[in-house]
């Protein structure tokens, strides 16, 4: 565990322990066997367990909240914000984001203001594109093709913005922007092609095939930052984990899409979802919280839940396994599922992550190894 043992090399280094000690007490605190006695080995248990829990509180910890300065620094740009836009103009936001970005992520280095701005920036650009496509009198075009006239837009500014600023989120909603413009271009080339108006609704296995395509996309620039930043200390990580949070959903429902193609125009979960589909989609969920565990992002966790309980009500209603209360029992199921892996999340992970190959493991968030 690499928090402890850089504590206990800084000690060393400041002369409160020798070196000797220091690497006497990374295994005593890690929980490793050292042929102690019982009581010994009760207390290492319960460091073992500590260890975990605060393992897991800094697997996946982002760096946007440093303090509650921050946070106040936060409340008032977005109160100040919000009132600026309602009495100026669309143009009168953008200097005002701009010069509290100069004060806060420029010269402060704040990390919450930074995520706050940023987000005001691409509301601001998603207005400002629709302005764009207003102004030229375009509003009669279908959405793939206001996408390609509005999505450059977002890239353009998210980019400038990152190269300013240098904040992760820009980075990462640029790089989405880019990858639902060429998953926009496809479609709308599939759809001349195919001579087709409303190609998601005619063609929705072709489209749904598209969707996955560019959610693999974004799931691989996303690993690709993570594999960069594996001790997760730089802003690699940073945009690996907003990158994360875009490609788990997308993923999860570009792979629901094929299960639930007759219904892609309507509900996904009406009367014509059969216990198979919600055996189906439970299947996916746990692949999914599988894959999380591996890579130790939670996002692959939190986007399956609604499917999770959808899945698990449907089941259960239709199923014929009678309760009073579906949705209560389900509720109930979605937290105990929710409250295991929270609690077991390390453990969990090093049982999976024992069976790969050390090719994939080393490319990994490292592992915190137990005592057995």
């Amino acid at each position: 565990m690499a928090s402890i043992r850089d504590a206990l090399n800084t000690a060393a280094d400041a002369g409160i322990i020798t070196a000797a000690q220091a690497e006497k007490l990374v295994p005593f605190l890690l929980g490793v066997d050292t042929g102690a006695s019982g009581e010994t080995h009760s207390a290492i248990g319960e460091l073992s367990s500590a260890a975990d829990a605060l393992e897991a509180e800094e697997s996946e910890q982002p760096r946007f909240v440093r303090g509650f300065h921050d946070i106040l620094i936060t409340i008032g740009v977005i109160v100040a914000l919000v009132g600026l836009w309602g009495i100026g103009s669309l143009f009168a936001v953008l200097p005002a984001i701009i010069i509290l970005a100069e004060i806060h992520i420029r010269r402060q280095r704040l990390a919450l203001p930074a995520v706050a701005l940023t987000v005001a920036l691409i509301h601001w650009t998603g207005m400002f594109a629709q302005l764009v496509v207003d102004t030229a009198a375009l509003d009669g075009l279908d959405a793939l093709t206001r996408g390609l006239l509005m999505l450059p837009i977002f890239v353009a500014v998210l980019s400038v913005f990152y190269w300013r600023y240098r904040v992760p989120l820009a980075l990462a909603a640029a790089l989405l922007a880019l990858f639902l413009l060429a998953m926009d271009i496809v479609l709308v080339l599939l759809s001349k092609a195919l001579g087709s108006a409303e190609i998601i609704a005619e063609h929705s296995g072709l489209a749904a095939a598209v969707f996955l395509i560019s959610a693999l996309g974004i799931f691989s620039a996303a690993m690709s930052y993570d594999i960069a930043d594996p001790a997760r200390k730089g802003r690699q990580s940073d945009v690996a984990f907003w990158l994360h949070l875009a490609a788990a959903p997308a993923l999860l429902y570009a792979m629901l899409s094929f299960i639930f193609l007759r219904n892609v125009s309507g509900d996904w979960w009406g009367d014509a979802t059969s216990p198979g589909d919600a055996a189906a989609v439970l299947a996916i969920v746990v692949v999914f919280m599988a894959i999380g565990l591996i890579i130790d992002r939670r996002a692959f966790v939190t986007s399956g839940l609604l499917s999770l309980g959808l899945a698990i009500w449907t089941i259960l209603q239709r199923g014929g396994v009678a309760f009073t209360d579906y949705f209560s029992v389900t509720v109930l199921a979605v937290g105990i599922v929710v409250l295991m892996i929270g609690i077991f999340w390390q453990v969990l992970r090093r049982a999976i992550v024992s069976v790969l190959p050390a090719s994939i493991t080393s490319r990994l968030h490292p592992v915190y190894r137990a005592s057995r």
